[in-house]
């Protein structure tokens, strides 16, 4: 044994034939042959890649074979291959299993063709390897835009080759491995989860088509339908979690109408699940079920059509929805590259870590999505390789009730990696925090900012605090958290109570900066419907709902609808040029006008200010919108020709009389 052990610490070759035949003889009675025939070519494998051409061959003694190569070569990778050989031994098990149930006879092994036999084989590799890929997803960075694409292009190559090979050899798999339609299902609902996560990653609505088409291909073709006659509960909770993942995805893509038609069959699904299985998961099944009830009824406003059926409308950037820029007229070339939408509001409606601002302005942010077939040369393909000439969506990180650290690294992560001529936006809709005290010296820490994350206590929607009165509120945003990243263009959001703390903005290093900020205080009868999302996030999103609904319309025609949206196309215009045609207006908001999403968000601002500020239940000066750098009123949000835009609209739809009229003086 010493001698033995001296050999193999020189890798000996002599010790490692002999290592290699014992273990080969305890594997299986006629294993020691066969690593005979195997030792030539195995003790020349002495890479991984070498090694992964024996194991894909299918025969479990290669493996073996291989696996022996790669602990004595290799030691570093010992690990990993051992796992992997144990999920091939897994699956070898399962089909030999298989093999013994469905035949008998001593000859019962050898009457499997030895090309059924390499089909099974295969196939059990290919879903292993999904499977490993898959669960690495959750191991990659969240943030930075580089360090995942290799990892995800190899996942969908697997699952392409895997979605393949079990349609070409469905009989195959069917008679020898006992292959099920759940099983197919599940494929299939990794592979939408794929396109959904590659969406998140990327901003590229086309990858929501590519989702939805699988996640529906599963619902048609009943994959999950057998799944109930189971006594298994892990494969109905696999049935739920398809679900929820397939109604996210049709929120997206505003899908409305079917939204409703699976809500009611999840519904059906978990009422079936919590009669047959007594689980402790009950009431979360059910808590999903109010979460998405109440996410589609959010929206304060319906348009109806002739059959008093609910119309949906969709509120991404489409053509020809931003006014054009007019022939020399002076404005920056900056484009918005990466947007951090966080939402962080006690007790509003959410989905999925998704609530329902960071819904709207999510699709505020993007352009209307087209079928990626018809974009791509290799229609069909799951791997999503061939990507648009330039990206026509900002990238977007949603945080969902982060702490300030998690925020401060995802913030960090896109200033570093922000392209040149880029803009970074920051939205943040949150609960406010508010200075305790006054000092003699205010400074951007002194007036409170918006709350982060924390696992203090929460009463009645208010912190409770706990720390000396002199000290800051340290689970907060402050204005001045927000300073370093002032070193490039910057353009901020803020939807809170407490958002006039980002008016004490100073702009330290000459780069471009524009803050705009909601209202502070709403009228009663508007803080009764914050649940169902801020009023101002709601102009940015869609003006002519956030109209409708400040003037208390809870449902409208489509014809008056598409005639009232017409004629705000016409207003954007006016108002576009009112911002760039402005004598007095700082440069800064020049600088983001070449953008066409920042463009549309400053255009909506000024029409939300502008509403409110005639509207007759909206008195306070805090009732109105602010900006930093202040707009010159004037100019713009009190200009004669918008307030006379803002009172036709309003006869149009017949509220003219919540309206002041356009000659009373608004300064505030």
């Amino acid at each position: 044994f010493v001698a033995l052990y001296i050999l193999f610490l020189l890798k000996n070759p002599i010790y490692f034939s002999v290592k290699l035949f014992i273990i080969g003889c305890s594997y299986s009675a006629k294993g020691g042959v066969k690593c005979l025939s195997w030792l030539a070519l195995t003790a020349v494998s002495l890479s991984v890649g070498q090694c992964r051409a024996l194991w894909s061959y299918g025969d479990a003694e290669k493996m073996l074979a291989c696996y022996i190569s790669v602990c004595v070569y290799d030691p570093i990778l010992h690990t990993h291959t051992l796992n992997a050989c144990a999920g091939y031994h897994r699956c070898s098990v399962d089909f030999q299993g298989r093999e013994a149930g469905d035949m008998t006879g001593a000859g019962a092994e050898d009457d499997i063709p030895l090309g059924e036999r390499k089909t099974v084989t295969d196939f059990c590799y290919l879903l292993d390897k999904s499977k490993q890929l898959f669960n690495g997803l959750r191991d990659l960075p969240q943030y930075g835009h580089k360090q995942w694409q290799s990892y995800f292009g190899r996942t969908f190559d697997v699952y392409t080759k895997l979605w393949k090979f079990q349609q070409q050899h469905r009989q195959v798999l069917d008679n020898r491995y006992g292959l099920k339609r759940w099983q197919i299902g599940e494929v299939a609902s990794k592979i939408g989860q794929l396109y959904y996560h590659y969406y998140l990653r990327t901003s590229e609505t086309s990858y929501l088509n590519e989702a939805f088409s699988f996640y529906s291909a599963i619902r048609q073709r009943s994959y999950y339908y057998q799944v109930n006659k189971e006594d298994r509960p892990e494969l109905v909770v696999k049935k739920l979690r398809y679900y929820a993942r397939y109604i996210v995805v049709c929120l997206l893509l505003n899908k409305m109408d079917l939204v409703k038609v699976l809500v009611k069959e999840l519904s059906e699904e978990i009422e079936d699940y919590t009669q047959r299985f007594n689980t402790e998961d009950q009431l979360e099944w059910n808590l999903v079920l109010q979460e998405v009830a109440a996410f589609v009824e959010a929206d304060p406003v319906v348009v109806l059509n002739d059959e008093n059926t609910v119309v949906f409308t969709s509120n991404r950037l489409q053509e020809g929805g931003v006014p054009q820029l007019e022939q020399g007229m002076v404005v920056g070339q900056l484009t918005l590259a990466d947007a951090l939408i966080i939402g962080n509001c006690n007790n509003q409606v959410k989905f999925s870590e998704l609530t329902i601002d960071m819904f709207r302005i999510l699709q505020a942010l993007e352009r209307e999505p087209v079928n990626l077939a018809t974009t791509t040369s290799k229609p069909g393909t799951l791997e999503p390789s061939e990507k648009p000439a330039k990206r026509e969506n900002p990238h977007k990180y949603l945080l969902y009730k982060p702490t300030f650290s998690q925020l401060y690294t995802f913030l960090s992560a896109s200033f570093k990696e922000l392209p040149a001529n880029s803009v970074l936006l920051v939205y943040l809709s949150a609960t406010g925090v508010f200075p305790t005290g006054r000092l003699d010296y205010e400074g951007p820490y002194d007036f409170g900012g918006v709350l982060t994350n924390t696992n203090r206590d929460v009463v009645n929607g208010e912190t409770v605090q706990k720390r000396n009165q002199a000290q800051k509120e340290m689970h907060c945003l402050h204005p001045g958290d927000l300073f370093p990243f002032t070193r490039k263009p910057l353009f901020v959001i803020v939807d809170s109570s407490n958002s006039t703390a980002y008016k004490n903005f100073t702009n330290l290093f000459g780069q471009p900066l524009v803050c705009l900020l909601s209202p502070t205080v709403y009228p009663k009868s508007m803080q009764d419907q914050s649940q169902r999302g801020s009023l101002f996030t709601l102009f940015l999103y869609c003006p002519l709902l956030a109209f409708l609904s400040v003037c208390g319309l809870s449902s409208l025609r489509q014809g008056l609808w598409e005639k009232a949206e017409e004629f705000l196309h016409k207003v954007y215009r006016d108002i576009g040029q009112m911002i760039t045609r402005s004598q007095a207006i700082d440069q800064a908001f020049l600088q983001f006008y070449g953008d066409e999403f920042l463009r549309l968000l400053l255009i909506r601002f000024v029409f939300c200010s502008a509403t409110l500020r005639l509207h007759k239940l909206f008195r306070e000066s805090r009732s109105f919108p602010e900006s930093y750098p202040q707009l010159p009123k004037q100019d713009t949000v009190e200009s004669s020709l918008l307030q006379k835009h803002v009172l036709e609209l309003a006869a149009m739809l017949d509220v003219r009389s919540l309206f002041w009229d356009g000659t009373l003086d608004v300064n505030y």
